[in-house]
């Protein structure tokens, strides 16, 4: 194995670049019982970062997310979260926390305006009427906002789960394989979306999509066995490298 990949593989933290860390993780395990799902996970992320997060099925990457959500909390080490222990401040980090994931999380008997003004009610969106108009133009569903979201083909529902995402104006966004049944103009849509709000928002992404991830990414992350087997900044990024982990460790190829 070339030296330097050896070297990553030890999961040593990379230098950090100096900017504001919206996401800061330290020694982070996680166990279920006698089973080790993370290893001393550490890695920072700053304000306006897009991490990237690769690795095979069961290699801990939803886990992660999870306790950054302050769903799950870790067995060891310390999380913070725009600038928020998850676990002491957990009501506050919600309201500053988006999810968009394979899942819609959108109540199908409401229809898509009243599904965005359940999630405005919940979050206490100022001004939600002219907010909810705002984001069913961009995610163009305002011709449908009056339809029971169950008539939604997979595609329009992920559309409007974006807007339900992007509704109380999250400063961190995770994405959960957010591609998923998305048709390429409804991607088109997303990634537009996107770059309008980048500049004030802090993303981490799950994908197996690498072009895609890598794409959109300023930092890039391969997790496996709950270790973290390669990171880099994208201006970094050592393609061969990267494919070289993704090969062996997420398609098991030797």
């Amino acid at each position: 194995m070339p030296k330097q990949m050896a070297e990553l593989l030890k999961n040593e933290k990379q230098p950090y670049t100096g900017a504001h860390a919206e996401i800061e993780v330290t020694g982070l395990s996680k166990y279920f019982g006698k089973r080790k799902v993370l290893t001393k996970i550490s890695f920072e992320l700053e304000k306006g970062g897009f991490l990237s997060l690769f690795g095979p099925n069961g290699a801990g990457k939803t886990t992660l997310v999870k306790i950054l959500s302050t769903l799950v909390a870790p067995s060891e080490g310390t999380v913070s979260v725009a600038g928020l222990d998850p676990y002491k401040n957990s009501a506050a980090i919600r309201s500053k926390i988006g999810l968009i994931s394979h899942s819609p999380l959108l109540y199908l008997d409401l229809s898509a305006e009243e599904n965005l003004r359940f999630y405005g009610a919940m979050y206490g969106v100022d001004n939600v009427d002219a907010r909810i108009d705002e984001l069913l133009e961009q995610v163009e569903l305002d011709h449908r906002r009056y339809d029971l979201v169950r008539t939604f083909s997979k595609g329009m529902m992920q559309r409007l789960a974006i807007a339900r995402a992007l509704l109380h104006r999250p400063s961190v966004l995770f994405l959960d394989e957010p591609h998923t049944g998305l048709d390429p103009h409804a991607v088109d849509i997303f990634e537009s979306l996107l770059d309008t709000i980048r500049q004030d928002h802090t993303f981490i992404m799950i994908t197996h999509n690498i072009e895609r991830g890598l794409a959109l990414c300023s930092k890039a992350m391969i997790l496996y066995n709950g270790q973290i087997a390669f990171y880099q900044n994208k201006a970094d990024l050592d393609t061969e490298m990267f494919n070289e982990i993704y090969r062996r460790k997420v398609k098991g190829e030797c």
